[in-house]
């Protein structure tokens, strides 16, 4: 009897098994949205010395200063109040960043190079198995995480009676305002945890049917 063959270098995520490849717009938004959080990110947490005036200010962040104003709880006003929430929201933003790095992370060091049908039969860099499933639910809870945070800055600008940003003409806001944060609820929900959800709810249906065989 001949002995088994020796496993080549796609064996961890075999093209018959199953395997997690992350879409073309996820990894167009991380190469977006994880520059931009870390720079805003650093904004907050260095406070004052990046707000006008400060040592840090220039030249990083010199577009702060005009935001300071399309939004107070990025200028004096609030800095001025100690309102506390910013700065949470920030380093709540450094865990969330952790997450996709490790998301990123698994998919791009423990992937290879597979045929996948989703994408139209291209081939595509992927990981299977529990890594593959460590990478999806890494992806999908800091995409959650995204959308909850933006979403509670906008309900706390509802329940403040729009204290932050309610000094801004209609144009201003919309596009100052609304589309940049608004970027930061459709994009994960639409691509992210609307898609990975379909990733895991399938999995866990196939499983399923595997044990009631």
């Amino acid at each position: 009897m001949a002995p088994p063959a020796a496993p080549t270098s796609r064996s961890p995520t075999a093209a018959s098994g199953w395997s997690y490849a992350p879409s073309t717009p996820t990894l167009l938004w991380m190469a977006v949205s994880l520059p931009l959080v870390a720079w805003d990110t650093g904004y907050m947490l260095l406070r004052p010395h990046t707000m006008p005036g400060g040592s840090l200010h220039w030249p990083l962040w010199v577009p702060y200063a005009l935001y300071g104003e399309v939004d107070h709880m990025y200028g004096f006003k609030q800095w001025h109040l100690r309102n506390p929430f910013a700065a949470a929201q920030s380093l709540m933003n450094l865990v969330e960043t952790v997450l996709y790095l490790g998301y990123l992370g698994l998919w791009y060091w423990y992937g290879r190079e597979q045929q996948q049908q989703r994408a139209g039969g291209q081939r595509r860099r992927a990981v299977g198995g529990r890594l593959g499933a460590w990478s999806l639910l890494l992806g999908f809870s800091a995409a959650v995480m995204t959308v909850s945070k933006t979403v509670l800055y906008w309900v706390l600008e509802y329940c403040s009676g729009f204290d932050n940003i309610g000094q801004n003409d209609p144009w201003t806001l919309f596009f100052l305002w609304i589309v940049p944060n608004g970027a930061w609820i459709v994009v994960p929900l639409v691509f992210m945890i609307y898609g990975m959800g379909s990733e895991i709810v399938d999995g866990l249906t196939r499983q399923s049917h595997l044990k009631s065989q």
